[in-house]
């Protein structure tokens, strides 16, 4: 898992633009559904090309705190549950207040599923059994 941010000026506050416009490229491979390809996701105002432009920017809007990176990997020393969580992957590129995103994700793990769940729906919902909650 990947991910990288430039060093740069503090985020954007909620309720004020981004300096050059918050702007994500969302690509998911083998995540089901319908749901592979590349999106394009702007915030604020939201659009682009993503299925959920407003729940997107919310999903990454929610994991935007002051001197943290809305997606960082899970820590190296973490301790994970050894489950699968499906062959779903997931880059994600662009800029997110003001700084500049390239960011993997898998389901290979329960810290993985979890680091992925927390961005839906930028990321679609996947590995989920046909019938299970959330399905």
């Amino acid at each position: 898992m990947l991910a990288s941010l430039a060093a740069s000026p503090s985020p954007a506050r909620a309720g004020e633009p981004a300096p050059d416009g918050d702007r994500l490229t969302v690509t998911v491979w083998d995540a089901g559904g319908g749901a592979d390809g590349t999106y394009v996701v702007r915030c604020r105002p939201s659009g682009g090309t993503h299925p959920d432009p407003d729940g997107a920017c919310a999903a990454v809007e929610r994991r935007t705190r002051w001197g943290q990176d809305a997606f960082a990997p899970v820590p190296r020393d973490a301790v994970c549950t050894m489950q699968y969580g499906g062959p779903a992957t997931a880059r994600i590129t662009g800029t997110w207040a003001g700084r500049r995103v390239d960011a993997t994700y898998d389901r290979t793990n329960g810290c993985a599923i979890e680091r992925w769940d927390r961005l839906v729906p930028l990321l679609p919902e996947a590995g989920r059994a046909e019938g299970a909650p959330g399905a």
